[in-house]
């Protein structure tokens, strides 16, 4: 079966060049609307899928920051607080 035919048949659309990793899907969260809209806001996103998948690309990126500086100064460095 064909990509695109399974693709179809999931109710999907999606083109040959997009990966498994780059596909989207629809999700469901319960997230409190005025931490999402000050987020939004924050970052200068026009959509709130926007603002989440900026938000989760930052958290990406901090973690591969914070294991880079720690491989190339040899360091440990703790996680931020998980508090705020």
């Amino acid at each position: 079966m064909s990509t695109a035919t399974s693709s179809r048949r999931r109710g999907t659309r999606r083109t040959r060049s997009q990966s498994s990793a780059t596909r989207k899907v629809p999700r469901t969260y319960r997230l409190t609307p005025e931490k999402v809209t000050k987020a939004q806001r924050i970052l200068g996103a026009r959509t709130a899928t926007e603002t989440i998948e900026t938000a989760l690309d930052m958290v990406v990126f901090r973690r591969d920051l914070v294991r880079g500086t720690a491989a190339m100064l040899g360091v440990h460095i703790d996680p931020p607080d998980s508090s705020d």
